[in-house]
Order: C-alpha cells, then structure tokens, then sequence
C-alpha cells in the first residue's frame, strides 16, 4: 500500500483520544541485522568500534517502551505530530526541546506497519525539526536500539550521523546509539 505526501497530512496532536490511537499503533518491528559492539582497552586507549551483523532469521522485536512510559512521556510532550490520512493516524513523533542542550530529542517515532517506508517518518521528522528551527534550537538527536536496523538505516538516510552510545540506556539494558542532525 502506498501513502504519497500529497494523501497525508501531518500535523500537531489535537486530543486524548488521538493520544489513545497513538498507543494503539503497532511499535515491534522486523529486523535482519544488528549493529554488534566491540569494545577494546589497550593499555589506555580506548577504542569502541560498531559493525553491521546478519542474522541467521528475520528476528520481531518489541518496542523498549512499554504503554505505561509512553503515556508518561507523553504528558511531558513538548512537540508531538501525527501523520493522518482520511482521518487515520499512520503514525507520530514526540520531541522532547532541551534548550540548555541547544537541540531537541526525539522521544519516539512510530509509524504503524503497512505504512512503513512510505515517507511517512521522514515527513514526520521533517516537521519536527522545522518546530525545533523555530524553537531557536540547533539540532535534533535520536535514541535507536542496536538491533532496530529500519530505525539506523532511516537515520542515516534522513541525514542523521552517528555520534554514540550509552551501554545500558534502555530498561532491558538493550545498548542505544545516538544519531544527530544539524538543521543550520
């Protein structure tokens, strides 16, 4: 199924019940490839390297956050779009603006399954980062998990370039890695 820009709108959250489609939207997703870390310590050098791993099997993975944290983060919301299409929402981003960072985080962003690789994240995110530009803020970070592939390949090709890591960042202790966008 596709989903031209032009059959989609993006736009701010209008209400609680959008919030509750929201959460209703499927956040798993299919991978192939994870990016494996190593970490070696050399006689004082430090060097942490990531690459590129196949998996035997296509793997499910469940989204590291569970209802209950995505409804608390979402209280805090300080940008929150959705992407409808005849009145379905396909999918959301939440921002969170950090101004003593100079930039902004994107929380989560999800875009439900038969919608995927449809632009629809990229519209999304390209919203966002104009309401950061207007915010006075200079760039946009993202969290991925080490093993969502489709969220790392997305980054990389919406601009974004890897600028690390933090070992236990999720509550499972899944590893996330940190891509940034400059938007000036």
């Amino acid at each position: 199924m596709s989903t031209p820009r032009s059959q989609f709108i993006v736009r701010e959250l209008h209400s609680d019940e959008e919030l509750a489609e929201c959460l209703a939207l499927e956040r798993s997703y299919l991978t192939d490839h994870v990016w494996q870390m190593d970490v070696r310590d050399d006689r004082g050098e430090v060097a942490v390297r990531f690459r590129s791993v196949r998996l035997p099997r296509l793997v499910e993975v469940e989204y590291p956050r569970d209802a209950a944290t995505l409804m608390r983060l979402w209280q805090q919301r300080d940008c929150f779009l959705v992407a409808l299409a005849e009145g379905l929402i396909l999918g959301y981003i939440n921002v969170r603006i950090r101004p003593g960072e100079q930039g902004a985080w994107v929380e989560d962003l999800v875009v439900n399954t038969p919608f995927r690789r449809h632009r629809i994240g990229s519209a999304l995110l390209e919203q966002a980062g104009e309401q950061v530009l207007a915010s006075g803020l200079r760039h946009v970070m993202l969290a991925v998990q080490t093993k969502n592939h489709p969220a790392i390949s997305f980054a990389q090709a919406n601009g974004l370039v890897f600028c690390g890591y933090n070992d236990h960042y999720y509550p499972n202790q899944d590893i996330a890695i940190f891509f940034a966008k400059n938007l000036r």
